[in-house]
């Protein structure tokens, strides 16, 4: 990987955090989660940001941190499931290598039925708001460089591991000079 960051992209639920500390240990990278340097800066939570600020504010924190963190290298960076939302980010995700979790819905809503700190599904049906949501990001994540189908049945470690095996595919080759 010669020190390029891998960017972790997809639907909250996914498992970002969990096969980016996995990632970050087998490619001796550090591991990033931007929302937790979001909260760290803000001393908030999530949720708080989101209530007090609303999310055109903390989408401009996440850019901001986005920013920040994307000037280090050997990271394995977990985002935030909207980062996508924001052109903006775009430019700071292609500093390194974009890999998509993408999760079935029926797997997200498994997940996070008992999860009540996630602001944007606190109305309606759990279900509905997750197939809203990836609706309305799926063409975003699908331009990351690596798409990932995450399973039930893979454990976090087991992802990480297809993960960077199937890395070197996506990877730009050096292209080579006809010889004369």
């Amino acid at each position: 990987m010669k020190g390029v960051n891998l960017y972790l992209v997809g639907m909250m639920g996914t498992g970002k955090t969990t096969v980016g500390r996995a990632l970050a240990t087998k490619l001796g990278y550090r591991f990033v989660d931007t929302d937790e340097i979001i909260t760290q800066v803000t001393q908030q939570s999530i949720s708080e940001v989101f209530a007090t600020s609303g999310e055109a504010a903390f989408r401009q924190i996440e850019t901001q941190v986005l920013a920040k963190v994307c000037a280090y290298t050997h990271l394995a960076i977990a985002t935030g499931g909207g980062v996508v939302l924001q052109r903006e980010n775009w430019s700071y995700l292609h500093h390194g290598l974009i890999v998509w979790l993408d999760a079935p819905t029926e797997l997200l809503s498994t997940r996070l039925s008992a999860d009540d700190t996630r602001p944007l599904l606190q109305t309606g049906d759990l279900r509905s708001q997750l197939e809203t949501i990836l609706q309305q990001r799926q063409p975003l994540y699908s331009q990351a460089d690596l798409r990932v189908v995450v399973t039930s049945e893979e454990t976090p470690e087991q992802l990480a591991t297809r993960i960077l095996q199937e890395i070197p595919q996506v990877l730009k080759q050096p292209s080579t000079l006809p010889q004369s």
